[in-house]
């Protein structure tokens, strides 16, 4: 950063004694210091006024501190809070074939206190609890017979089942539990350890753990390929996004795919075009993405591209409270309005608007950006700067939004395109949690490993497949595989 140094007492004595002159040029150096240090105040105070709800910031960037005022995207929709008139509600019931039955048998009578037992029963009142048995691991152990053949004399073993390689080894009901403590809840190994330690009474090295985690991420890494190429040729809105991720103490990106009925994750050192071409999706797909406005995903021009207008009104949130403008309220509520008519659109069962419709809504978003722009013009160059200009956060926006309009409204060109790029939040929250938990991965293995468990699992409980079963498959040799992902040759 440069470093501005401030005239000394002296100096501007002198330059009063040489003329109007000295004192003017003088003066025009302090006041381009003033302007450079309004300018970085400005950015700070940017930074600071930045949260979750007027930014891309995620929720736990916050800290404790409420924000001083909020103003929330999510329209009103009019009903109480809790259960609504109607709802059935939800409650323990009881079930008709408990697996245990405790009679509780009446000896004597209350009053008299005469013996009961010999006296026929009138009625049972029933009430059930439901609980958990004592938890231990059962040894089931298994006996291969040998039998020596009386013609040919040879020996004959009976085979083991598949699974049982061991002298002694883990089940993998057992083990499942294991990777789904670590990878779905992120519970740290020594914690998982303890908790086997409380319910089991039995101890598991962390070496297991681990072993069983690389054991279902290998048998389930077909099935993220496939998962690949459906999000590469499927017609539904495929969502990306991206997010850090440390990785060997060093900055890495969680690249996310997914739909509502599929999730992949990659983890790479880059950022942009450079390692979404290695997650491989991006460069083959030629059907509609929802992304932000990452310069990176306009670079695959022969896929569609879909702008996430929940990003667009965070940062005119942002912009009203920082830069405050005519323009910024009138676009928020334009892009709502669109969502709105796409609404009762499709409400009356219409699969697009009227031309008529669609002209007067692009007519008024392209008011809405040139009355910015003109308020909003390229900032000069100062002589003898180099490299680009930096823009203040009003005129960036209103350029991707003039640059990109065919994406920012493509929800209202196809009503098959959602309005936001919610989907792939979603997906990508886990990953956020589980670096506010563990801090980082101490090696790219487990940051590959997780991310191909993660994806599974996502995958299978979109499926409606639990996510303790999947991981009980997996580790069976029989992962959970959606019908409707392609198959791939056995060189893929």
């Amino acid at each position: 950063m440069e470093k501005l140094s401030l005239p000394s007492e002296a100096e501007i004595r002198a330059a009063i004694r040489q003329g109007e002159e000295v004192v003017i040029a003088l003066t025009s150096g302090l006041l381009q210091i003033i302007a450079i240090q309004a300018a970085r105040i400005q950015a700070l105070e940017d930074q600071l006024a930045k949260n979750s709800s007027n930014s891309s910031k995620p929720p736990s960037s916050d800290g404790l501190k409420k924000p001083p005022r909020t103003r929330s995207l999510r329209q009103s929709s009019g009903k109480k809070s809790g259960a609504q008139v109607g709802h059935e509600g939800h409650r323990l019931e009881t079930v008709e074939k408990p697996e245990k039955v405790e009679v509780h048998r009446v000896q004597r009578c209350r009053h008299c206190q005469a013996s009961l037992e010999e006296t026929p029963v009138k009625e049972v009142k029933k009430r059930q609890v439901f609980d958990l048995p004592p938890l231990r691991l059962v040894v089931t152990e298994h006996q291969a017979e040998i039998k020596q053949c009386p013609g040919c004399g040879h020996f004959t073993q009976a085979e083991f089942p598949a699974e049982v390689t061991q002298l002694a080894q883990y089940g993998s009901g057992f083990k499942a539990l294991l990777v789904y403590l670590n990878q779905k809840h992120f519970v740290p190994l020594e914690r998982v350890n303890e908790f086997c330690e409380d319910v089991f009474d039995h101890s598991v090295g962390e070496g297991t753990m681990v072993e069983a985690n690389t054991q279902v991420a290998e048998t389930v890494e077909p099935v993220n390929r496939q998962v690949k190429q459906h999000l590469i040729e499927t017609d539904e809105t495929v969502h990306f996004d991206e997010s850090g991720l440390r990785v060997e103490q060093k900055l890495h990106w969680v690249h996310s795919a997914s739909t509502q009925r599929v999730t992949c994750y990659d983890v790479d050192p880059k950022r942009g075009q450079e390692a979404m071409d290695r997650a491989g999706i991006l460069p083959k797909r030629k059907g509609m993405c929802m992304h932000d406005d990452l310069k990176a995903y306009y670079g695959y021009t022969d896929a569609q591209h879909g702008s996430c207008n929940a990003h667009h009104l965070r940062e005119l949130d942002f912009l009203q409270e920082r830069y405050p403008q005519d323009w910024e309220a009138e676009m928020a509520k334009h892009l709502l309005d669109i969502k709105e008519a796409v609404a009762e659109a499709v409400a009356q069962g219409l699969s697009c608007l009227t031309e008529q419709q669609i002209t007067a809504l692009e007519t008024r978003y392209d008011e809405l950006v040139q009355q910015g722009l003109t308020i909003n013009p390229v900032p000069e160059k100062p002589p003898g700067k180099r490299g680009r200009v930096k823009q203040p956060p009003p005129k960036n926006l209103l350029d991707r939004l003039r640059d990109n309009k065919r994406a920012v409204l493509a929800f209202m060109y196809d009503f098959k395109v959602p309005f936001d790029n919610n989907q792939a939040e979603r997906d990508i929250r886990m990953v956020k949690l589980k670096q506010k938990i563990s801090g980082c991965f101490r090696s790219k293995d487990g940051a590959k490993v997780f991310c191909l468990i993660r994806g599974y699992l996502s995958t299978a409980q979109k499926n409606g497949v639990n996510a303790l079963d999947a991981l009980t498959l997996a580790l069976r040799g029989s992962p959970f595989i959606p019908s409707y992902l392609p198959a791939l040759a056995e060189s893929g």
